[in-house]
């Protein structure tokens, strides 16, 4: 039977990306993700939860994370979850769970994000999908969703979301 692993979550960066690099040259960003979950109790009471997630990305997408992305900017990613684990200093093995993005969206209002961003500046490929290993893969529909996306941020108003 097939089984799916797939995370998709918007939420605003908790601390600044940090940037390594894999003994093979790979880089990799990590950071971590706040969401918001909201619920009505059957009091009729209103709840929210905040949940946070640590965030995993790899290749050119991690260095373009690290460079336009900082603490409280809102994001969309979609990765999958993956869990790694080591042994500690003091002899325990430690597991972290992970989201590890393939794709990443900023969502900040237009205005914000061309105060941080020269679009200029970036060689980031459109047409590429960059993955956990770093390879481009050119689709159609990477093309088609970034010109969705600037349609829909020039539609954007307040605090709307287009999806």
């Amino acid at each position: 039977m097939k089984s799916v692993n797939k995370v998709i979550l918007v939420g605003n960066v908790t601390r600044d990306p940090q940037i390594k690099e894999t003994s093979s040259g790979q880089p990799v960003v990590t950071f971590g993700l706040a969401t918001n979950r909201e619920w009505t109790t059957k009091t009729s009471e209103k709840r929210s939860l905040a949940e946070y997630h640590n965030i995993a990305v790899w290749g050119k997408l991690a260095e373009i994370c690290q460079k336009y992305l900082k603490k409280g900017k809102l994001i969309y990613v979609e990765g999958y979850l993956k869990t790694r684990s080591w042994e500690s200093s003091e002899g325990v093995k430690m597991f972290r769970t992970e989201v590890v993005v393939q794709d990443m969206i900023m969502l900040n209002k237009r205005s914000e994000v061309e105060d941080d961003m020269d679009y200029d500046d970036t060689d980031y490929d459109e047409d590429a999908n960059y993955d956990d290993e770093g390879s481009e893969d050119s689709t159609d529909k990477k093309e088609e969703k970034v010109e969705e996306k600037k349609k829909d941020d020039s539609t954007m108003e307040g605090d709307d979301l287009n999806f």
